[in-house]
């Protein structure tokens, strides 16, 4: 008997099913020849700093830093039950042989040998390396299964990480919390993230607007302008100049241009798509991925590649035939897809890119939600442009010539649409229309050198410069990807600022912990997180940290380094880090809570600020104070906000729908008053509006 460890339940009934195991157990499943069980993502993870001792299970300074003598391991508190069936399956007498069934990749490596090792079993191993949950795909894969040893490297690379991780974001978390009283989560891949937000933002804060002109000659069908002009009065005698003179057309320019169709997507593409097109953040547009891969309705998600292995030719043919007749916009375009152009091994890391498979052709895909469904073809429609031909236009630049001075008229004529012509189709089929501020250029007229112009309009246009503008998700995934990348070695398994798969998740972290806000789509950081990103070393905010890490993570992957030397380093430098803070230097004060000014106290004129429990004078020797759960309000059912709150202490009353009365059972509009605001006492009455009481 061998039994097959997957990373999630899904997988493992999705492998089950194609290996005709059909009989379920309590987290597990059992066939003739083979069991199948799961992990539930990270089963088991590095203890705690507390498990090294009680010294660690309050933070102080003088405990740091945290530096375990021998690493252990601890099962997730809401799991436990599942690793003790993965441990009792391991050491079942008929079990001969371990199948690592987890994601191809570093971090499937890791969970699958903490759970080896945390259960202490030492039976052979061999590892499964799959990108499709297809059935085809998991035979495929069962027919070329490799021994477990082989990956000895890349689990020590994984190892690495991780240890490294926990030691960095231990230390620093623990140290900047104390050192300012207020939970600051550090970490190397959230910490650099905030900073380029908080750079942005800065940008933002300290751009200065300024003002340009350009003198505009309207020839014929055409604008020809001038380069931009500083101030309005040069302009304008420029214009001046202008009027009644002849324009000569001195050159025309011809380009032709391609633009290549884009790239199959990696998650990360596909997240950036899907925030532009429909506002989904990357956490969403990753859930619904992974539902759908869990469906079989498409490919691994979680992959850093754009292309497909070259054996997957039949595979994509047979996807996108099956697209045209699903795809029902894709109707009025006709193209013969270029396939080969998508197929590269060489470019294809743990999985290769995310395309839908062939399982749709027997899903009523209006069956699925709308959000699954949107991935769904957005997802189709890229694997279409993909294969599509190029899109093939050209430029023409004029140039005019006034008064010595030199204008400029640009057009664009397209020759093929090719890809474009595919991406339009999609984007018109959408109900909502995403933002497109991309003003194409106008087809030109027909120019020749030597041509003359009379009496045309001459006419000055006035233009701001703009500021950068604050980072959506999508142009976040963006920098996220390419940051530090000139640093990374070209063969370093990871770019950029964590993985596909946890840019979401960092995403989303530093929101929860009050260092950035969405609005809307923007992602704008807070007074908190900006005072982080000041406080912070350099180190722990540049993304150099993590293209070093990648390099050597990656050489150590391939044997090429030592994994004692990596942690040696990431060792010194937690030491450094710790010892080079200079406490004198602190402002303690840095992140006091800001506290939300109510109104005026009706006693003494002071700042009145919300509490958990109520709503209070800042003056201490004031005691004036009006409770959320006071009696009159809840015996009204009536919720005591803060805009209840702030009508009462500038108006003294408030109007208040739905207020429920005690003695009829029924309720009323009407006015809250604030009747009397006594030395101990405040009081309050109910104006019930009358016409409607007796209707």
């Amino acid at each position: 008997m061998k039994l097959i460890i997957c990373e999630k339940p899904s997988v493992g009934m999705t492998i089950a099913s194609a290996l005709g195991i059909e009989t379920k157990k309590d987290g597990y499943m059992e066939g003739k020849d083979f069991l199948v069980s799961w992990c539930i993502g990270h089963l088991v993870e590095l203890s705690e700093p507390s498990a090294y001792g009680s010294k660690y299970e309050k933070w102080n300074l003088e405990a740091l830093p945290v530096f375990p003598e021998s690493w252990q391991l601890t099962v997730s508190k809401d799991k436990k039950k599942q690793f003790l069936v993965l441990k009792a399956l391991l050491f079942r007498n008929d079990v001969t042989e371990v199948i690592n069934g987890c994601d191809a990749g570093r971090e499937g490596e890791l969970i699958f040998r903490f759970v080896m090792e945390k259960a202490g079993c030492k039976k052979p191993v061999k590892r499964l390396w799959i990108s499709s949950m297809e059935e085809s795909a998991i035979k495929k894969g069962f027919d070329d299964l490799k021994d477990g040893n082989d990956y000895d490297n890349l689990y020590f690379s994984a190892l690495c990480r991780a240890k490294a991780d926990w030691l960095v974001g231990i230390n620093a978390t623990r140290l900047f919390s104390l050192l300012y009283n207020h939970t600051l989560n550090v970490g190397r891949v959230q910490s650099p993230t905030l900073k380029m937000l908080v750079d942005r933002n800065d940008a933002i804060t300290n751009f200065k607007k300024e003002k340009y002109y350009h003198v505009c000659l309207t020839l014929g069908d055409a604008e020809a302008i001038s380069e931009k002009v500083s101030s309005r009065e040069k302009s304008e005698e420029i214009a001046e100049a202008c009027k009644g003179k002849s324009a000569v057309c001195t050159s025309v320019s011809h380009e032709k241009k391609e633009a290549l169709p884009p790239k199959l997507f990696d998650l990360t593409a596909l997240q950036k798509e899907a925030n532009r097109i429909f506002g989904y953040t990357a956490k969403q547009t990753l859930d619904l991925a992974q539902s759908l891969y869990e469906k079989k309705l498409l490919t691994y998600p979680r992959t850093d590649s754009n292309y497909l292995t070259d054996d997957m030719e039949e595979t994509a043919e047979a996807v996108i035939q099956m697209l045209f007749s699903k795809l029902s916009f894709i109707n009025d375009a006709s193209f013969t897809p270029k396939v080969k152009s998508i197929l590269n091994s060489k470019k294809v890391s743990d999985h290769h890119a995310v395309i839908p498979t062939t399982e749709l052709e027997k899903t009523d895909l209006f069956m699925l939600p709308e959000s699954e469904r949107n991935i769904l073809f957005l997802v189709g429609t890229r694997l279409l442009i993909a294969t599509a031909s190029s899109h093939v236009y050209e430029t023409v630049t004029a140039i005019f010539n006034c008064t010595e001075l030199t204008f400029t008229a640009k057009g664009k004529t397209v020759l093929s649409s090719g890809w474009k012509e595919t991406e339009q189709l999609f984007l018109m089929s959408l109900k909502e229309k995403p933002d497109s501020k991309v003003q194409e250029e106008k087809e030109l007229p027909v120019f020749r050198k030597g041509q003359h112009f009379e009496n045309f309009p001459v006419n000055v246009t006035e233009h701001d410069t703009f500021p950068p503008k604050p980072y959506t998700e999508s142009t976040l995934l963006s920098s996220m990807e390419h940051a530090g990348n000139k640093e990374t070695t070209k063969d370093a398994e990871r770019k950029g600022l964590g993985t596909p798969a946890t840019r979401a998740a960092i995403i989303e972290k530093i929101i929860k912990a009050g260092f950035v806000t969405r609005k809307g789509k923007q992602l704008i950081p807070t007074k908190d997180g900006m005072n982080l990103i000041s406080v912070l070393p350099e180190t722990l905010t540049s993304p150099f940290l993590t293209a070093e890490w990648e390099n050597e993570l990656s050489r150590i992957a391939k044997g090429e380094a030592v994994a004692d030397s990596f942690m040696q380093k990431i060792e010194t430098l937690t030491k450094e880090l710790i010892e080079n803070i200079n406490a004198e230097k602190v402002k303690t004060g840095l992140f006091k809570e800001e506290k939300t000014i109510i109104g005026v106290c009706p006693r003494c004129q002071n700042p009145v600020y919300e509490g958990k429990q109520n709503y209070y004078c800042s003056n201490r020797d004031c005691r004036f104070a009006m409770w959320k759960n006071d009696r009159f309000f809840t015996d009204r059912k009536i919720t005591f906000t803060p805009k209840l709150a702030r009508e009462l202490l500038k108006d003294k009353t408030a109007k208040v729908k739905n207020i429920y009365s005690p003695k009829t059972g029924k309720t009323y509009d009407g006015n809250v008053v604030l009747s009397d605001t006594g030395e101990k006492y405040v009081n309050y009455r109910i104006e019930i509006d009358r016409k409607k009481k007796e209707e």
